[in-house]
């Protein structure tokens, strides 16, 4: 069975989503805080739905927190600040998606299937040969590897990528290769950016 932590300081909220998708037929767990949630981590989860406004540790710090360690489980962020810099942070950070409060349960059970679905295919691509990467690092270092040669523009990127967020701005494409570079280190210059191409693996 699918396993979903849900973290947020807000009890009804965590209760009306646990409720929701537990009928949904998801199991789920609940954490009132980023501290407590780092905590439960070694039960495993198969996504994570994180509040980013929390006291003491915020839900970019937990995140953060969770990828230097080397944890690349599948994190939503739900929260009220839709500041288009949030979510680039967010993205930037390693997060799989982006709802911004107030939401329908409708949305976040769309977006809990996609990021899913996602996750689920991405678990072929050689994830262990690059622990350090992202799911979304990896699907775009998979693009490049399968067509070497060939330039993809930042739309191409975003629609193999994130073919179901339509928030997900072309800047997001770019912070995404930078880090992906950084990443890679030697291997990671063999990704370049063709003006009026886009770009590729050379």
């Amino acid at each position: 069975m699918t396993r979903i932590l849900v973290v947020d300081d807000e009890e009804d909220l965590r209760e009306i989503l646990r409720f929701n998708l537990e009928a949904e037929g998801f199991e789920v767990e609940t954490a009132a805080s980023a501290e407590a949630a780092l905590g439960m981590l070694g039960m495993r989860f198969d996504l994570i739905l994180l509040d980013v406004m929390m006291d003491r540790m915020s839900g970019f710090e937990m995140l953060e927190e969770m990828r230097r360690c080397g944890d690349n489980t599948p994190v939503i962020f739900l929260t009220a600040r839709d500041a288009h810099d949030d979510q680039l942070q967010g993205f930037g950070i390693g997060a799989d998606d982006y709802i911004t409060k107030p939401f329908s349960f409708d949305t976040v059970l769309a977006r809990v299937k996609a990021v899913l679905r996602r996750s689920a295919g991405s678990s072929d691509t050689g994830l262990s040969r690059y622990p350090s990467l992202t799911r979304r690092e990896h699907l775009i270092f998979d693009l490049f590897r399968q067509h070497p040669g060939r330039f993809f523009s930042r739309e191409e990127i975003l629609e193999a990528v994130w073919p179901d967020d339509t928030l997900v701005g072309e800047r997001s494409v770019d912070v995404h290769i930078a880090r992906l570079r950084k990443k890679l280190g030697a291997e990671g210059q063999r990704i370049v950016n063709k003006t009026g191409f886009g770009y590729g693996l050379v």
